[in-house]
Parts: structure tokens; sequence; C-alpha cells
């Protein structure tokens, strides 16, 4: 794979954003993504509940499995939504596709919570689950490359990475929101009334929340960076096929699947798997398991943003290679932490973790937004970064879930997260620098 991905920047640097309109745009999109990301996320928070009220059988393992199956099948539709929103955001703007978008994630999860269980309706219910979950997929497909494009673009040069770093505490927040919220009721509700309505709020809440984002995304302006192309007339008049047809943006989508594996297989191991694995495998308490990645997530949320805003002054690149090679070195330890049988070892495994993993999510999705033209960034960034999310990060729990089944260790999301984080390592070293550049025409 060559080194050299990017377009060569073809007008001058833009002054930091400052002003109000500019800080009311940025926190339209944040609030957006954390709409998302709490949709997205509250799935794998009631895991273990999903697989009895969807999926009942007698061998539990089973019926996990089949609840990460699930989870996992829609990733593979985020590269369409990808495809899709993402050329709509390149031919029609990113603000108008952001809007479609969260209408539609929010309406979808909420559904969720009105699903019959397969004790009342049979296989209708985990039908409906599945098909849900695809509508969930599209709009999850398209909010990284519209999303943190809009962020960058509005951003200025000199402060990309810490403006689009608020995105990935956003996301922080949103997952520590489930899972306190999870917490909440594992910790006040019995099983039966958990199976029975509890597990519903999670995704109920999520209909206040989408109304909320979408007010607010509303009020948002349009991104400059994508303005001045409609303007000038160079917008794509089909952005998709630009990106296909061209070898450098080929190449640099190429990057686009490779490089985010750390941040794919880290996010659903440490974040939605955990909790899970921390109750079936390690034989912790379901509340036990969902504080362990409350307490990762708080640490997680500080630590991107101190990651965002130190790659502006060393570097995109430095930052992801550092931080997937020390998961390398890292990540066996820290597994071998939670197997000790203790919160407090427990605790202390998956922080250090999350500190690392930092480094790359609080970096990733500006690096990515650098990659690529305005013309097909929505496009190109999407695609590129939601098929490998699918591959690495949307299928690790039901591949982990098997693979400790077959095997019997439970040392395979350790295996796992070693193993992508490697890959992501060297990837990391190939790439351009992009932060001390202005965004690509």
């Amino acid at each position: 794979m060559k080194s050299t991905v990017s377009v060569v920047p073809t007008h001058t640097q833009t002054p930091p954003a400052t002003t109000r309109a500019t800080k009311a745009s940025i926190a339209g999109g944040l609030v957006g993504v954390f709409v998302e990301l709490y949709d997205n996320a509250v799935y794998g928070f009631v895991a273990g509940t999903l697989a009895v009220v969807f999926f009942p059988s007698d061998a539990p393992t089973t019926s996990v499995m089949l609840t990460f199956l699930a989870f996992a099948i829609p990733f593979f539709f985020r590269p369409v939504g990808a495809a899709v929103a993402g050329s709509w955001g390149d031919r029609i703007g990113r603000k108008r596709v952001l809007l479609i978008l969260i209408t539609m994630m929010s309406l979808s999860t909420a559904l969720v919570g009105f699903l019959p269980s397969y004790g009342s309706a049979g296989v209708w219910a985990p039908i409906g689950l599945v098909l849900l979950r695809f509508v969930q997929g599209f709009a999850m497909g398209g909010e990284p490359g519209n999303g943190n494009s809009f962020l960058a673009e509005h951003a200025g040069d000199g402060r990309r990475g810490r403006v689009v770093s608020y995105a990935n505490a956003a996301t922080f927040v949103a997952m520590l929101l489930g899972t306190l919220f999870a917490a909440l009721l594992t910790a006040v509700l019995s099983t039966s009334s958990m199976e029975a309505w509890g597990w519903r709020l999670p995704f109920l809440l999520a209909l206040p929340l989408g109304v909320v984002g979408l007010l607010v995304r509303r009020l948002a302006d349009e991104s400059p960076e994508f303005a001045e192309a409609e303007a000038k007339g160079e917008v794509a008049g089909s952005p998709l096929k630009e990106a296909f047809t061209s070898p450098e943006i080929r190449r640099a989508m190429g990057v686009a699947i490779v490089l985010p594996l750390l941040n794919s297989s880290g996010y659903f191991v440490l974040f939605i798997y955990m909790p899970t694995y921390m109750k079936d495998e390690m034989h912790f308490s379901a509340l036990e398991g969902l504080l362990v990645t409350a307490i990762m997530l708080a640490v997680g949320m500080f630590a991107v943003l101190y990651a965002g805003r130190l790659s502006d002054r060393v570097g995109r690149k430095k930052l992801l290679s550092i931080s997937a090679f020390t998961m390398v070195v890292i990540g066996f330890p820290c597994y071998w932490l939670l197997t000790l049988g203790s919160f407090a070892t427990a605790v202390a495994g998956a922080v250090i973790m999350s500190v690392c993993f930092a480094g790359t999510n609080g970096v990733m999705q500006v690096t990515l937004a650098e990659l690529f033209p305005t013309r097909v960034r929505s496009v190109a960034y999407g695609v590129g970064y939601n098929l490998g999310t699918a591959i690495f990060g949307g299928a690790a729990p039901l591949l982990i879930s098997a693979l400790i089944v077959s095997t019997g260790s439970t040392w395979i999301p350790a295996i796992y997260l070693v193993l992508t984080s490697a890959v992501a390592g060297f990837t990391a070293l190939r790439i351009r620098e992009t932060a001390f550049e202005p965004l690509k025409r």
C-alpha cells in the first residue's frame, strides 16, 4: 500500500473557528453525534436481557450469540448507508443529510422499545428487531462521513483535532449515559421485571433525545467548505463514482478500512462486549460489569479530548502509531487483571486500556476526514470507514463469543485486540501526516 493517500491542497488556510454561528453549528453536530451513538450503543448494554426476551434458548451462550448476530448483521448494511447518505452529503450538503439520519436513528431505536417479546409474538419478534437494526445500520453508516466531515470543515485549521475530538467525547458520554441507565435498571429491578419491561426504557429514551438532537441540529449552519464548493460549482455530480474511479482516492479508502482497526475492535470489545464478557466469562455480577464499563467511559471521555488537542500540536500519525503499539504491549497484561476476579484489578486493567484506546479514538476521525477532498469527503470517508467497522467491529462480539465457545479460552478478546492493534499500528506508520495542512478541496 502506498503511503501517499491525500490530494494536494488547492486553497489557503482558513482562520480558526471563533464566531458564535460556527460554535452553534459545532454544537449542533455534537448533539447529533451524542444521540446517534447512544441509540447505537444501548443495544449492547442490555444484550444479556435481549437474549432472553428475543432469543430464548436452553443454552444461555446460544441466546447471547444470536443476540450478537442480530447486533452484527446491520453493520454490513452500514456501507450501504455510507454510500447513499455520503453521496447525498457531497451533493446536497452535510446538514440536510444529518437531519434525515438523526430522525431515522431515533425513530428506529425507539420502536425497538415497543417490540413484543418472543413469548408473545414468536419468530416475528426477532424479525422485527433485525429489521429495525437494519434501519439503524443505514443511519449509522451515513453518520461518520457526514457528521465528522461537518465538524472538521467548521473547525478551521489548527483546531480540527480538538473540535472533532469533541465528537469522540460525545460518544463516550452517550455510552456512559446508556451504561449508567442500564446499571440503574439492573440494580433496582428484579430479573423478571427487567425481562418483562425494564429493557424497553433505554430504547424509549431515544425518542425525546432524538427530538432535542433534531432541534439543535436544525440551528446549525451548512459546512463552509461545502458551501464554498457549491458556490464555485465544484460539487461532484456523482461522488461515489468519482471516488472509485480515482486511484488516489481508492488508496485513501483502503487506508480508511484498515487504519481504524484498533478503533473498531477497541470500541466494541472494550465498551459494547465488556459487560457481557465480565458477566458470562469472568463471573462478575451484571452490575459490576456495567460499572467497570462506566468507569472506562468516564476516564476515556477526558482522555480523547486531550488526545485530539495534542494531535493538533504533534500530529495524527505519531499518536495513532504510539497508541496502537502500546495496546499490543499492554493488551494481555490488562486482560490478565480481569481474570483475577477482583473488581479493583478489573477496573485497573480496563482503565489502562481505555486511556491507551483514547490515543486512537481521539484522533482517528479527524485523520480520516483529512485524507479526502471536499468533493467526495463524505462518501469516500464513510464507505471506507464503515467497511472496516463492519468487518472488524460489528462482527467482533459475535466472533469473540463463538471463539470462546469453540476454544474454551477467555483470552480471545485480548488476542483479537492485540492483533488488530498491530495491524493498525503498522498502517499508521505508512500514512502521510495531515495535521498541519489545510483540508483538501
